[in-house]
Parts: structure tokens; C-alpha cells; sequence
């Protein structure tokens, strides 16, 4: 399952396919007694897209053939005991992919000649994702992180290993030219390789970038790195052949800092907004704000969902089941949002007050 959602793959994603293009959504969860009724979503939603393929008369036998074997492919690949907040499937003819997302999505199937992306979108920025590099003198270390996890990401050539063995060790002890580890010119250009990876990582996944290592570690890559020099660094040793679970409990303090400090400076963004009367609060008038591309700044509290229907003039509350509603509206916000170069930040929950779960400061 997909996780990590990059420019080039929602460029991908977002490109026109041969009709149709499928995509399936549902939410999953990850706990007992919640979780149990997942396989029972997944198995309803993927025959409701079975159906719509039958019933739809745009679709040949071949196609609907075609497709619904990679529904079936897709389906298998699935280990719902990992799963997170939500599932979506995309299949077409020849290809599929499965994304498991940290966030909830509504139960949805769509045909159409391009993929839903706005929930990926939605997640993603939600997630505040970030790089973790741990680095030793003979082992770099890749983690991507994310809500309250980081996982060992094999990209970029990482991990990268070395020995530490040197075959000329004992002559150069015996006449004093044997250089402490962080001083010797292998291990310079042992990191030097890793802030070069890292570079590239970072030119294709843009993200923040934490570096866990010991105190010399962490020295030489102030002298000697670049991206690695610019990331925040943690001194904190021996996770570069670390557990994920402690490379989190190490990243942690700093990550819940960054979080209280960006939701400090969002309220003081809004405050000033309000002030200034570039200020637009609630569903449907950040919508319209949005559509118009006049949002500069999106402020979303991090669970807060809303169910609407446009009645022509307005986006007004409706229920789930309507068949008007849009039960993704705060997602389809943070997707218009992004794509006009707003700057999207979540906040806690009750963190923006009487603002009604979502607010945004205005262009002009």
C-alpha cells in the first residue's frame, strides 16, 4: 500500500486515463472493536464498483473485464490489520494502486477518466510529514515520518553502510597518524555522500528534515553538509540501527514543538487578518473565497468534517445520505487551496475558536 504522496505522483495520479478510471473510498480504523467492521466496508464497496461497472452501458465487456481484475488485484494486496483512517483504491485498464491514509475519507465510489486525488491531497497535508536522517560513522539512516509514527524508508540509496575496518590501522596507530573517527577523511566523505542522497530526496519529496546523531556526528555535518547542515539536528546517538519506536519517542518533543509553534503563529496570522477585514470563517464562505483563489492562508482543525449541499447560491448543512451532499467539502477546500499556493496548516481541535472548524486569510 502506498503511503508517501509526492509531487510527481499526484501529477500521475491527477493525469486522464481510458474510461474508466475507478476510484473506491472507505474508511478504515485502527483499533478493536472499530476495525471490525472493515473487511465487511471493503468487500460492500468494491461490489457496489462491480455494479456500477455492470450497469454502466459506456463500459465494454472488455474493459469492465479488464478493470474489474485489477479491482481484484488491488483487493489482495490489502492488509487491513495496518490499517490507518482511510483506504482508497484506484483501478483502470491495465493498472491499480492502493493509498492507505491517516485520515478519514467518506464510503464512495466514483467513475470518471481521471482519479479522486483530494483526499490524498487532504491527508497528506494533514499529516505533516517529515524526513528523518539518523546518522553514524558507518550507517545513514532514511525514516519517514509522519502524525505519531516514522517507518524506515528505503530511498535515495538509503541506508548507506560502510566498514569501519582500516587496513592500514595499525601503522598509522604505531606512528600516531591514526585520526578520530568524525576527523577521518573516509567518514567526511561517507556524510558528504549521505547529504548528497539526502539532496536528492529532498528534490522530489520536499519536506522538513530532522538529523539524529551523536554530538561529533552532528559537528561534522554542520562543517561539511548542506541540507543536512540546515536540518534540525537532535543529539541523540545509536538510531541509525534504531527501532522505529525510538527514533519517534527521540523526534517527538521537537515535532509537538513545531506543531504548538505553527498553531501560535496561524491564531496570530488570523487575529491580524480579522483586523485588517481579510478574514473568511465556515464552510461556505471559505469555499467561495477558495474557488476564487483569493485564500492565501488555510487554517483546518485537525477532525473537523461538515456534510453540505449547494443550493445554488450557497453550501447549507445536509445529511450523509442525501444524494445532493458532499461529504468531503473540507477536503475539496484543502485541495483548492493548495492548488492556487496556499500556505494549508491543521491545528488542533477547538484551536480556532468560533472560526467553525476552518478559516482562511484572504489574498486581497
Amino acid at each position: 500500500m502506498e503511503h508517501a504522496l509526492s509531487p510527481a505522483a499526484l501529477t500521475e495520479l491527477r493525469r486522464p486515463r481510458p474510461y474508466p478510471a475507478v476510484s473506491v473510498l472507505t474508511p478504515t480504523h485502527r483499533r478493536e472493536p472499530d476495525n471490525a467492521q472493515d473487511p465487511v466496508r471493503l468487500r460492500n464497496v468494491v461490489a457496489e464498483a462491480r455494479k456500477q461497472l455492470e450497469a454502466d452501458p459506456a463500459v465494454t465487456r472488455e474493459l469492465r473485464a479488464d478493470v474489474v481484475g485489477q479491482l481484484d488485484r488491488a483487493v489482495a494486496e490489502i492488509d487491513l490489520s495496518h490499517a490507518e483512517d482511510g483506504l482508497v483504491i484506484f483501478a483502470a485498464p491495465g493498472e491499480h494502486q492502493v493509498w492507505s491514509l491517516a485520515r478519514s475519507v467518506p464510503e464512495r465510489v466514483v467513475l470518471s477518466d481521471t482519479f479522486l486525488t483530494r483526499n490524498l491531497v487532504a491527508a497528506q497535508a494533514a499529516e505533516r510529514p517529515f524526513w528523518v536522517l539518523s546518522v553514524s560513522a558507518d550507517r545513514v539512516t532514511l525514516w519517514n515520518g509522519g502524525a505519531d509514527r516514522v517507518a524506515e524508508e528505503h530511498r535515495g540509496g538509503f541506508p548507506l553502510t560502510r566498514s569501519l575496518e582500516d587496513p592500514d590501522a595499525e601503522r598509522k596507530e604505531r606512528i600516531g597518524d591514526l585520526p578520530s573517527t568524525f576527523r577521518d577523511e573516509h567518514t567526511r566523505q561517507f556524510l558528504r555522500d549521505a547529504d548528497t542522497a539526502m539532496s536528492e530526496v529532498l528534490r522530489e519529496h520536499p519536506r522538513p528534515l530532522y538529523i539524529t546523531g551523536d554530538t561529533p556526528a552532528l559537528s561534522l555535518l554542520d562543517e561539511i553538509g548542506t541540507v543536512t547542515k540546515e536540518g534540525a539536528h537532535i543529539a541523540h546517538g545509536g538510531l541509525s540501527n534504531g527501532s522505529p519506536d525510538a527514533v519517534w519517542q527521540a523526534v517527538r518533543p521537537m515535532i509537538a514543538a513545531q506543531a504548538r509553534k505553527s498553531a501560535a503563529e496561524v491564531a496570530r496570522e488570523l487575529d491580524s487578518a480579522r483586523g485588517r477585514k481579510e478574514f473568511a470563517a465556515g464552510v461556505d464562505e471559505v469555499w467561495q473565497h477558495a474557488a476564487d483563489g483569493r485564500i492565501r492562508l488555510l487554517a483546518v482543525e485537525e477532525n473537523y468534517r461538515a456534510t453540505v449541499r449547494d443550493d445554488g447560491d450557497h453550501l447549507v448543512p445536509a445529511e450523509g445520505g442525501d444524494l445532493d451532499a458532499r461529504e468531503d467539502i473540507v477536503d475539496e477546500i484543502v485541495e483548492r487551496c493548495l492548488e492556487t499556493g496556499a500556505d494549508v496548516r491543521f491545528v488542533p481541535d477547538g484551536g480556532l475558536g468560533d472560526a467553525k472548524g476552518v478559516a482562511g486569510v484572504l489574498r486581497y
